[in-house]
């Protein structure tokens, strides 16, 4: 006849509590990250002035509708993205990766670019945000480009630092699928040039 030991018994109990706390924990962190908001970090000077280099930011993903996480096709939807919206997309020339830019037009807009104007239906889109750092007119899609017309299902997008921005300009258009969400806070901000913290940025709302 085997004799229960209470010891044995409270410490298993002990430890199956914690491996349930861990697990619940890390099933709740997927579905946030999954379907509510995720991090990210700005690598890249594109979207200068509005995000700079080192900006860490939340993206809401359920603003624009629940997703199956691995198609990326809608299974509930609230809203489309708009034009000004800054989004968080699978960069269709390499999906692995991952772009920020803004939105410029949507589907059945006409997009046309001449000498850096940006035409939207052949009126000029007023982005307060977005700037020209470079004087230079150049022969390329950068400064005149179009026009062109946005497909059903997806956007076009730019970069605020427009001078400087690999965007729809150059490799087309963005399908709604492949957008992650819409960036809506910094939360840090770090300056690797002076090894700083910017800390006037933290908790700024993304425009």
């Amino acid at each position: 006849m085997l004799k229960k030991t209470p010891g044995k018994i409270m410490e298993k109990s002990v430890l199956r509590e914690y491996a349930e706390a861990i697990i619940i924990a890390l099933l709740l962190a997927f579905f946030i990250r999954t379907f509510v908001v995720q991090a990210f970090k700005i690598p890249s000077g594109s979207m200068i002035p509005t995000l700079l280099v080192g900006d860490h930011i939340l993206v809401n993903k359920f603003g624009y509708g629940v997703k199956n996480p691995l198609s990326g096709a809608t299974w509930v939807a609230f809203d489309d993205p708009r034009r000004h919206d800054v989004i968080v997309f699978k960069y269709p020339e390499n999906p692995s990766q991952d772009y920020i830019k803004r939105v410029v037009g949507v589907a059945g807009d006409r997009i046309e670019v001449v000498h850096k104007q940006v035409l939207v239906n052949g009126e000029p889109f007023v982005e307060p945000n977005a700037v020209n750092l470079d004087e230079e007119i150049l022969p390329s899609p950068r400064d005149n480009m179009g026009p062109i017309t946005v497909p059903a299902d997806a956007v076009f997008v730019m970069g605020d630092n427009r001078d400087n921005s690999h965007d729809s300009r150059f490799w087309g258009f963005v399908d709604l699928k492949a957008i992650k969400g819409k960036a809506f806070i910094l939360y840090w901000s770090w300056d690797s040039a002076n090894f700083t913290v910017r800390w006037n940025r933290l908790g700024k709302i993304i425009p």
